[in-house]
């Protein structure tokens, strides 16, 4: 059922205050409470739990930012979104099993169903909203759900473009909003061990960096437009993309968490060079402390499929950037992992796994360094500083300046030239050409004269 009416924050507490006391009174006596409502058992009292929205309910959202948060002890699940019907039923159905199952900490209480998100933002008992959205919608939801007074926490890549990251940026700021991107990658031990012993110069002055992503899928061949499935609000799925009939391709498989086809289309992503290359380039600029500039030097080459598919991505790419102090980076489609080059060893890690030279580095102990750094899940940490209301780990700049370094091999790639960078400005030097997509989303492969 699709929720019309929405309590005040302060109803919203005295109800369940009063919900909870009343049906334990009348269960086990009026002097049983449970334990998880006082905060015993690992849990936050339930007056004290940030609670949150969930605005996209695809495979992300299911297998991976439901679980993780309600797993926390720090969240009230207070409602999801989803265009879809099928999602959004699964979505509740998930997060009631994260109670009945006990993986969750807490109470279970009602979740309400929306199909606008923007009527869950106009709730002022949500906190927080986890924005696990295609791509397309990314930069609109967030920059909505901070003027509505929410903290946000947004699946990456988080822009289509380099002009709505320093939108992101402007309103977090503005509006003093927490803002972390939902990248795991900075949360694993391999990405924190290369950036403590980078960063502590254990490897001396980087040389060279180098990060890979796999390959994009095969093409797939040309689509007729298809009925819209029952349950789909096709048109809101579209949002500020291109309009264009429906397809199975396009957007997902009914009743599924399959990957879907929108994350190989450029209505509506940029592809790998995006999607995995924040987590990738996420790594590497934080070890190297690149992460909140950029190159000055952009020289790429890419594939993309036939004109005759269907899925128009980027298949792979090699991009070979400058920077201003003359560190080397390339960037290219292979088996993911980073690796960073200095003049007295090298440190190389993925998503699992670490290695380094000299390896008396696998040896060092993390904790007797000068400059140490934070080891924490994701979700853990923007919860910490929903509380806080201190930076997250990887904030709307830091977010904002990775995916750039996408944007910026895509751009070369697209224009067909290398490309000089301000990074400071943010701005192409004399090339009216490439700046031209600093706030237009590369949409179709370039057209070869």
């Amino acid at each position: 059922m699709i929720r019309k009416s929405v309590p005040t924050r302060r109803e919203f507490l005295a109800n369940t205050s009063t919900v909870v006391g009343a049906t334990f009174a009348a269960a086990f006596g009026a002097s049983f409470v449970p334990a998880t409502a006082l905060g015993r058992d690992g849990a936050t009292a339930a007056s004290e739990r940030i609670r949150m929205g969930f605005i996209g309910c695809g495979r992300q959202c299911y297998y991976k930012n439901i679980p993780l948060f309600m797993r926390t002890g720090e969240v009230q699940a207070m409602a999801v979104c989803d265009v879809d019907d099928w999602r959004r039923n699964n979505a509740v159905n998930q997060i009631k099993t994260q109670y009945t199952s006990g993986k969750a900490k807490g109470t279970l209480s009602h979740v309400d169903q929306h199909l606008d998100y923007q009527d869950l933002l106009s709730r002022d008992d949500i906190d927080a909203v986890m924005i696990s959205t295609p791509d397309h919608w990314h930069c609109q939801m967030a920059l909505d759900a901070m003027k509505a007074g929410k903290d946000v926490a947004l699946e990456k890549p988080i822009t289509r473009t380099i002009a709505e990251g320093q939108r992101l940026i402007k309103a977090a700021a503005e509006q003093k909003r927490i803002f972390r991107v939902d990248s795991e990658f900075r949360s694993g031990e391999s990405a924190h061990r290369a950036t403590t012993l980078v960063r502590n110069g254990h490897i001396g002055r980087v040389r060279r960096v180098t990060t890979c992503v796999p390959e994009s899928d095969i093409p797939c061949p040309q689509q007729p437009e298809m009925p819209i499935p029952i349950g789909l609000d096709y048109e809101r799925w579209q949002g500020p993309a291109p309009r264009a009939p429906y397809t199975l391709k396009r957007v997902h498989t009914p009743e599924s968490y399959e990957r879907p086809g929108w994350m190989r289309h450029l209505y509506y992503c940029d592809g790998m060079i995006t999607n995995w290359g924040t987590h990738l380039n996420n790594g590497a600029m934080w070890a190297t402390d690149t992460e909140r500039t950029g190159p000055v030097e952009i020289e790429a080459t890419g594939t993309y499929p036939d004109p005759e598919s269907f899925w128009n991505v980027l298949l792979k790419f090699n991009i070979q950037y400058k920077f201003a102090d003359g560190l080397e980076w390339i960037y290219r489609t292979e088996k993911p992992y980073f690796l960073i080059e200095g003049d007295e060893g090298w440190v190389r890690a993925d998503f699992t796994q670490f290695d380094a030279e000299p390896k008396s580095l696998l040896n060092i102990d993390l904790t007797q360094v000068d400059q140490t750094f934070p080891l924490q899940g994701e979700k853990e940490n923007f919860l910490a500083s929903v509380r806080s209301r201190q930076e997250t780990l990887e904030p709307a700049e830091v977010g904002h300046r990775v995916t750039t370094l996408g944007h910026l091999g895509h751009i070369a790639i697209h224009t067909g030239r290398k490309l000089q960078w301000d990074p400071v400005k943010e701005v192409f030097v004399d090339d009216d050409g490439a700046n031209q997509y600093l706030d237009k989303p590369i949409q179709h492969r370039p057209q070869i004269s």
